[in-house]
């Protein structure tokens, strides 16, 4: 019954647009648009040394930083500073990202301007943003599969692609009801794609996202993660990628 329910969230949409059309003028009315995380976009965490490991953070706007005024307080050097302290090794980051982008657009946009080299692991941080357009799960997962194809290339031996899991709308305090729960639906049958989507690739993972309760680990927006909440994120993804290094 839960997964009939889920799979639901296109239909129960479409059947209360104009009830979802309303609350989200009213949210775009009230909600500060925040802008993406200035500084540089890539750097190196763990001190200086021989042989970093080398991360890129690719997607929509949780990668680029929203949330917090600076890079150094976003996701990427979080999760490097996480890595260099699990492997006792430097490790260079790098953010390939844009606000209000979706898995399309950072297939055919994003993915053509990354610079040419390679990664020990390309975590992708993608969701909200075809969460909110109603994707469907099948065109979702058909471009979670492009995406992995194409990123493929770009990993080193034995690197890996990092499925982030699609947000938990259903802790975001700027989101009204019904319009919350029902996003909050959508995202579940999303993550289920995407987890297929890991699953039927060898080099990829899925690491399911944190549930965000706690008003401190938001930002001001009450969409985005904080400086604290970023941290939270990133130590999971750690944890995920040095467990599944050691396995």
């Amino acid at each position: 019954m839960g997964q009939i329910a889920v799979r639901a969230s296109r239909p129960l949409a479409f059947a209360v647009a104009p009830i979802l059309l309303t609350q989200g003028v009213r949210v775009r009315r009230r909600t500060p648009v925040l802008p993406e995380a200035a500084g540089e976009r890539h750097g190196v965490e763990g001190g200086p040394g021989p042989d970093p490991l080398a991360v890129l953070v690719l997607g929509e706007s949780t990668a680029a930083g929203v949330g917090v005024p600076s890079q150094a307080d976003g996701l990427a050097p979080a999760l490097a500073a996480g890595l260099a302290r699990h492997r006792g090794r430097p490790v260079a980051w790098r953010v390939t990202a844009n606000t209000g982008f979706s898995a399309r657009k950072t297939l055919t946009r994003l993915v053509p301007q990354l610079p040419d080299e390679t990664y020990d692991a390309v975590v992708v941080a993608l969701g909200v943003n075809d969460v909110l357009e109603m994707r469907s799960g099948r065109a979702w997962q058909a471009d979670i599969g492009a995406l992995i194809t194409a990123l493929r290339p770009r990993l080193r031996p034995s690197g890996r692609i990092v499925l982030a899991g699609v947000p938990d709308v259903a802790g975001f305090p700027t989101l009204p009801q019904p319009t919350r729960a029902l996003l909050a639906l959508h995202a579940r049958h999303l993550d289920r794609r995407l987890a297929r989507a890991a699953a039927s690739s060898p080099s990829a993972l899925h690491v399911p996202s944190p549930r965000i309760d706690e008003p401190g680990l938001y930002a001001e927006d009450g969409f985005h993660p904080s400086a604290a909440g970023y941290r939270m994120w990133a130590a999971l993804l750690a944890d995920a990628l040095t467990a599944d290094a050691a396995a």
